[in-house]
């Protein structure tokens, strides 16, 4: 009974990411606005937090802290206009950059954290009723997120910088082939550490999404059910999972704008990278508003 929640909730979700990939490199590409057209010295030298510290890149931090103020950013626009764009300028094909990367996230990622859920739904739940409680429903979604997006963090990294790829000039682009080229070249130039970076923010927005989305998922289902709105069916799950969808996409959505930044940074000369608790302080500050909402609604 475990292992068939684990095959039936890899294969949803390799389906459904590979269905929804254009919009998750839309989201992606939203959330990294203002990265490439500010050149704000501050965010310029942070650098991921496991280079190596030296005196230039000291003196460097130091002396973005007296530049001039960085000019004003180009307009932000929307997902239509920005999938518009894509298009326009790098072809219908660009949209499914880094799906090999989505395929193998999903299979790491959401197998793990819905095998593990679907598991101790199945133990934790009361014997006479089948419910479990809500708390013991978050304590389950926080666990299986956790160590879903602990395995599938290597995928992920990989994902963001393949979806993030086309947005850069062509002479600063990594151009990864595939998955395996992209892992294979983190591992050789960046070190096996690269392959965690943002870990942290991963596990935190796994746990979050998992938590908010399954827990949300069974209990408004039963709550549907328990006042006899609908009846068991199709409709009554679509109800739930797009109840569901909405409360872990707004949960979640902070987290994974930093998450998205920090899997994106190039090692480079500069101060070491605050990661989750600097970025809320520097990244809305720097694109002009409190923006880690910006393209909310991802699972």
């Amino acid at each position: 009974m475990g292992l068939k929640g684990f095959v039936e909730g890899g294969i949803a979700s390799i389906v459904a990411g590979c269905s929804t990939h254009p919009l998750d490199l839309i989201k992606v590409r939203m959330q990294l606005q203002g990265e490439t057209h500010v050149p704000n010295p501050a965010i310029q030298t942070l650098r991921p937090a496991f280079a190596f510290n030296t005196p230039s890149a000291a003196a460097a931090a130091q002396a973005a802290l007296h530049a001039p103020p960085p000019p004003p950013p180009a307009p932000r626009v929307g997902p239509i206009s920005v999938g518009i764009r894509i298009v326009q300028t790098e072809g219908v094909a660009a949209l499914y950059s880094g799906v090999s990367a989505t395929v193998l996230r999903q299979t790491l990622y959401s197998t793990t954290r819905m095998g593990l859920y679907d598991v101790m739904k199945q133990r934790w739940s009361d014997p006479n009723s089948g419910n479990m409680p809500l708390v013991r429903k978050i304590a389950a979604g926080l666990i299986a997120g956790g160590i879903g997006a602990a395995v599938g963090n290597p995928a992920d990294v990989a994902m963001v910088r393949m979806q993030a790829d086309g947005r850069l000039p062509p002479a600063q682009r990594r151009n990864y082939k595939s998955v395996v080229d992209a892992i294979t070249r983190m591992l050789k130039q960046e070190g096996i550490t690269s392959l965690w970076r943002g870990s942290s923010l991963t596990v935190n927005r796994a746990m979050i999404v998992t938590a908010s989305q399954l827990a949300s998922y069974d209990q408004i289902k039963e709550s549907i059910l328990g006042h006899g709105l609908m009846r068991d069916g199709l409709g009554t799950h679509v109800t739930a999972s797009f109840a569901a969808g909405f409360v872990a996409s707004v949960a979640s959505n902070p987290v994974d704008v930093i998450k998205t930044r920090v899997m994106n940074m190039k090692v480079e000369a500069g101060a070491v990278h605050g990661g989750a608790v600097r970025d809320p302080g520097t990244g809305p500050k720097d694109s002009q508003g409190f923006l880690i909402w910006r393209d909310d609604g991802d699972e």
